[in-house]
């Protein structure tokens, strides 16, 4: 079994340190790093996923997913086209149906930042620009019957954008549950490792 972990957007493969090491797979996980997967090439989000589908699919064992934000989007658009690679999913902080007003007011904020803010996640401005308008447009609404596997849903309790969208997530997946983490926001896999890690190795156990 390999346990795959992805990031959100602004964070990087570190982001989750804290939490694989405090689950009892470290040994079968793997951070990706997304700007890395499109190092040299369009930071556009189709062409993340294609390189995100290829590395799974070469993958000779069952993979279980983990990903927050966007890199949520990406493990359950990959649940729904390859159902049968994925033994199971967390999705943390998660869209089905991309808010395209709030990406459109995040790529305009995006504009007016310096761009040493987005050095450290290895991608650049325009990348962080593209991202988010190549996603406007994704909506996996009617898709996602696709998904058979074990779903954990996570939401922080002051991640007010998204919180709602998780909870419909939850209710509409087959074989789902919801859970959210008291006193955290957004970023659950920095703001709350261990009671993330703690969800995961529970969830991981019944699997």
């Amino acid at each position: 079994m390999k346990y795959l972990y992805l990031h959100g957007l602004g964070q990087n493969a570190d982001s989750w340190n804290k939490v694989t090491e405090a689950t009892e797979v470290l040994d079968h996980s793997v951070c990706l790093d997304l700007a890395e997967m499109v190092n040299g090439k369009a930071a556009t989000y189709p062409t993340l996923y294609s390189v995100f589908s290829e590395m799974c699919n070469a993958e000779n064992e069952d993979i279980i997913l983990c990903g927050l934000s966007l890199g949520g989007v990406l493990a359950l658009n990959y649940a729904i086209d390859y159902p049968q690679k994925v033994k199971a999913l967390v999705l943390i902080a998660a869209q089905y149906k991309m808010p395209a007003r709030l990406l459109k007011l995040q790529n305009t904020l995006f504009r007016f930042m310096p761009q040493s803010m987005f050095r450290q996640t290895g991608f650049g401005k325009p990348d962080f620009i593209s991202l988010c308008s190549t996603m406007a447009e994704l909506d996996f609404s009617d898709s996602l019957n696709q998904i058979s596997c074990p779903v954990l849903v996570v939401c922080g309790e002051r991640d007010n954008t998204n919180k709602k969208a998780a909870i419909e997530l939850a209710d509409i997946l087959k074989h789902s549950q919801f859970k959210e983490i008291p006193k955290t926001g957004h970023e659950v896999n920095l703001e709350s490792p261990e009671k993330l890690a703690s969800l995961l190795r529970e969830f991981y156990k019944s699997i």
